[in-house]
């Protein structure tokens, strides 16, 4: 058997699946967001801060401006990337 055409990309399990099969981008899209919330899980407290703020900011028909809850947003953001690549 000849090696996989370059359009095509071998998974982890080791079959070869077309790199841009409808499939192929479903299931790896399906296995990113089943780790979504085990990731979120450890970033409760940051999680909690962002919502808070957002709420506040919101509170009495307040407005949600762009960069309002900056702070804690990337704060989310950076510990979620930190589980993410750990997980990796």
């Amino acid at each position: 058997m000849s090696a996989a055409p370059t359009w095509r990309r071998t998974a982890r399990d080791g079959t070869t699946a077309a790199a841009m099969s409808g499939r192929g981008v479903w299931l790896r899209a399906r296995a990113r967001l089943r780790r979504f919330p085990a990731l979120l899980g450890g970033c409760g407290e940051q999680a909690a801060a962002y919502g808070r703020c957002v709420a506040a900011a919101a509170a009495g028909g307040g407005e949600v401006r762009r960069d309002g809850c900056l702070w804690e947003f990337r704060a989310l953001r950076d510990c979620f990337a930190r589980a993410a690549a750990a997980r990796t």
